[in-house]
């Protein structure tokens, strides 16, 4: 009896030096294993001489671990970093918040309706403010709380739950908690941030309301990877929105809180599509 078979999509990224027969080779690749190629995208950076690509592939009843033994050979000629992925894959996302929730229902709510291909195996918090939350959307809850003087131990038990959720991506969704040098080190790439965006900049307590106080007619928000140097990762997404003076602070806060909820989901949307792809101190993003 002949069973009808089944199509499976890919994502195969890939960074290496550039060099003639790169496109070349990946799409011959694709074609001998029988697969049909469904989108690639390609950047020759200029001033580096690296090279990037995004290739997605469909393929009929394919193995994806015998494909990534068989693919070791090209990019070793190329001197390929490169990732396969299977589309269907949802990314393991902890979420971490703290008393600012409007990212944290923002994910959730696109999470569940499928705008975002992510599986969350818990949420992080040093309050206890959005536990409710958590339990109503059935998904663990872990309490860390973070003085200077448990710091450490706190870094070590966020490592031990990705560790033990095997999680793929950590996302700040207003985790307001610094982390250390070492632990941004460990979660190189696969930490995100979200922080308002103004210029000029505004530091400290109540951001928006200096900003009404400057009279600020744009409001924005930055995605990146965190790094050690705080608020300075290499860049995923950002996006600004017009405000004036008819609004007072309340009013430019909401407005805040909105774009940064949007670029924080465009952001993670293109990371678990594997669009990203770092290069050194910024990112190449194959929307």
């Amino acid at each position: 009896m002949n069973h009808p078979s089944t199509s499976d999509e890919y994502v195969l990224t890939l960074t290496c030096p550039e060099a003639p027969g790169i496109v070349f080779a990946v799409s011959r690749f694709v074609m001998e294993h029988g697969g049909n190629i469904s989108a690639s995208q390609q950047f020759d950076d200029r001033l580096t001489d690296r090279f990037f690509m995004r290739v997605q592939f469909r393929l009929d009843n394919a193995d994806p671990e015998q494909l990534r033994q068989e693919f070791a050979p090209v990019a070793q000629q190329f001197a390929m970093a490169w990732q396969l992925h299977d589309v269907r894959t949802p990314t393991r996302t902890l979420l971490m918040v703290s008393k600012f929730g409007h990212c944290l229902n923002d994910l959730l709510f696109r999470t569940q309706t499928g705008a975002l291909n992510i599986e969350i195996p818990g949420i992080v918090s040093n309050h206890r403010d959005f536990e409710g939350v958590a339990e109503a959307n059935g998904i663990p809850f872990y309490h860390v709380p973070v003085t200077r003087e448990t710091k450490p131990e706190a870094e070590a038990r966020l490592l031990e739950l990705v560790d033990t959720l095997d999680v793929d991506l950590v996302v700040l969704a207003r985790y307001m908690q610094v982390l250390s040098d070492e632990l941004c080190g460990k979660l190189e790439g696969r930490a995100i941030n979200i922080h308002h965006s103004f210029l000029p900049s505004f530091k400290g307590a109540k951001p928006y309301h200096q900003a009404h106080a400057r009279g600020v007619k744009l409001v924005g928000a930055t995605a990146h990877y965190v790094t050690a140097d705080l608020d300075e990762g290499p860049i995923i997404e950002q996006d600004v929105v017009r405000v004036d003076h008819s609004l007072d602070p309340a009013a430019m806060t909401s407005a805040g809180r909105d774009v940064e909820a949007q670029v924080l989901a465009r952001a993670i949307r293109w990371h678990s599509e594997h669009r990203v792809l770092l290069d050194r101190t910024h990112t190449v993003v194959f929307r």
